[in-house]
């Protein structure tokens, strides 16, 4: 009886094939939140929370380009930031600040507009 039961019990795959639908503007909303950062600096790290929470689900995916890069994109920053606060003091961290502001600006665009034209960042 129970042989009947499992053949007409609907099959259950533990690892579904994703939506990237909802995956795509989960990654709209990392860029989004990195941008916001300028003003709001806790969303940089909201941003990065979430990159880790929902890595697994872009896994193989083109998206899967875009949340390395939004992850490398935190990472490098936090460094920068670090660096360029501890030589502030003697002037050339202005420098440091100042490069890590563009080259944030640049990670951001670059990431958006690629998301935009549902291109990978990074060629396979």
């Amino acid at each position: 009886m129970t042989s009947e039961m499992d053949a007409n019990a609907p099959e259950t795959n533990p690892k579904a094939p994703p939506d990237l639908g909802s995956l795509q503007k989960m990654t709209h909303l990392v860029y989004a939140l990195q941008a916001a950062s300028f003003f709001l600096g806790f969303s940089l790290f909201a941003a990065v929370i979430v990159n880790y929470i929902k890595k697994e689900d872009v896994a193989g995916t083109w998206l899967e380009s875009h949340f390395r890069w939004q992850i490398r994109t935190f990472w490098f920053t936090l460094v920068w930031l670090i660096i360029g606060a501890l030589t502030f003091i003697v002037v050339i961290g202005y420098f440091v600040l100042m490069g890590a502001g563009i080259w944030f600006i640049y990670r951001i665009a670059k990431g958006w507009v690629y998301l935009s034209e549902k291109r990978p960042l990074y060629a396979s």
